[in-house]
């Protein structure tokens, strides 16, 4: 046979089959999906059909990693411009200050322009140089929005607004709100499902006031006083972080016969699954006086993270308070720590047994797997890891982690600890090195 021509071998190019151009419209989408905006933009060159393809993209995020600082503002500008099709989810976020108040006018007319589009979800992580961006009233007339995310913002609704009738996500991030505007957001979401708040601004606030009825996930990270959760029987997961020692001496709530606050918190809420309770908010549980168990136990509890002053005997019942009232407990976390303006207990402390905080029979621990960290070897810790391996018949394993100056005897009183469970494993960690029996 002959060669092949030119033209031939070109004909045959031209008649092979465009496979970018050709890709079924799901694919593409979700292609682009993938992309950062940058990226997104440039796929326009791959052929005539993508040449516009992003205009339609649903998920438009701009921060450093899709966009230059410098370009920020006008890239944001070009894409609502060209964009055609709904927009599900706006963010912006620039991560260092230097955004002038000027900024504030684009922020607003892009705000205009989302809520008019029906949008499902934004995100707002804004820095400017001196005061926070204060949100524009139109954004509290959309309701359509279902995920919001405010980060360095001042909320301030305007008296008409009646709540996020959608929302069924918020989370507020060192923003700035006053007491009565923040209990009306959240009790005018009756959606709600999360909420997560850190380090709020709240001038004047000395109480955290939560009413939602739908609320299944509550996080908060910050300096708060206390928390109130009304009407939230759907709670299945809770993350609680005080920065702030809550409870102080003259403090009326740790006399002799007032309420219990661990009462107070987990009343009607049987239906927990997680709870995380960090820094001091297990001195504010313990505030008050409480009986052996909850009336009604936390039946679905299934993993529990503490962080324990050990030198806090009320702290220590109020978690084995907890202990006892979650008969399903799978997973156990403790942090050890000893508050600085405590006097340290010393390594032997006589008189100090777990029978005084509990009279025998003590009810059985249903725990599988403990992990306690940061301990020193102190008697109060070493109790609670033997009261653990005394009651859990059906532990596995509890992994100690000690600090560097750890006590050199810890290892050998561990060992000696007798075991309700046969297959209960000690597993001593110390860094990189592990060692079990």
């Amino acid at each position: 046979m002959g060669r092949k021509t030119k033209s031939t071998r070109q004909t045959m190019i031209d008649a092979e089959p465009d496979m970018i151009s050709n890709l079924p419209g799901h694919v593409t989408d979700q292609i682009l999906s993938c992309l950062s905006i940058r990226e997104a933009v440039r796929t326009s060159v791959l052929s005539k059909i993508w040449k516009n393809k992003w205009y339609t993209l649903p998920n438009l995020v701009f921060d450093r990693h899709s966009v230059s600082e410098s370009m920020l503002l006008k890239t944001v500008d070009h894409v609502l411009l060209v964009h055609s099709g709904p927009i599900k989810m706006f963010k912006f976020a620039n991560d260092c200050p230097g955004l002038s108040e000027i900024f504030e006018i684009d922020m607003d007319r892009w705000i205009l322009h989302l809520t008019r589009r029906s949008i499902k979800e934004l995100v707002l992580e804004v820095w400017i140089t001196k005061e926070r961006y204060k949100l524009p009233w139109c954004l509290f007339t959309c309701q359509s929005l279902h995920h919001l995310k405010l980060k360095w913002c001042l909320l301030k609704p305007p008296k008409t607004f009646e709540g996020f009738r959608n929302l069924k996500s918020l989370e507020l991030e060192g923003v700035r709100v006053a007491p009565d505007d923040f209990e009306n957001l959240i009790s005018g979401c009756p959606l709600l499902e999360k909420l997560k708040l850190i380090v709020l601004d709240r001038d004047g606030i000395t109480q955290i006031n939560i009413h939602a009825p739908n609320l299944k996930v509550f996080k908060i990270y910050g300096r708060f006083d206390g928390i109130s959760l009304d009407n939230t029987f759907k709670l299945s997961r809770v993350v609680v972080d005080s920065w702030l020692d809550l409870i102080s001496e003259d403090n009326e709530s740790t006399l002799p016969g007032r309420p219990s606050n661990l009462l107070n918190f987990f009343d009607n809420r049987p239906h927990i699954k997680s709870l995380v309770i960090g820094s001091y908010f297990l001195k504010y549980l313990a505030a008050g006086d409480f009986p052996v168990k909850l009336p009604t136990p936390c039946v679905d509890l299934s993993y529990l993270s503490l962080s324990i002053n050990f030198n806090d005997l009320k702290e220590i019942s109020a978690a084995l308070f907890l202990l006892r009232s979650s008969p399903n407990l799978q997973k156990l976390e403790i942090s050890a720590h000893i508050e600085a303006h405590n006097v340290p207990l010393t390594p032997v402390s006589d008189g100090y047994s777990w029978e005084d905080v509990f009279s025998r029979p003590v009810t059985p621990i249903q725990v599988r797997h403990v992990t306690i960290d940061s301990i020193s070897g102190f008697q109060p810790e070493l109790d609670l890891i033997k009261f653990l391996l005394l009651y859990s018949p059906v532990l596995e394993k509890i992994i100690v982690k000690p600090l560097v100056n750890a006590r050199v005897e810890l290892l050998i009183e561990l060992v000696r600890f007798k075991r309700a469970s046969e297959e209960a494993e000690v597993i001593y960690e110390v860094q990189k090195s592990i060692w079990r029996s």
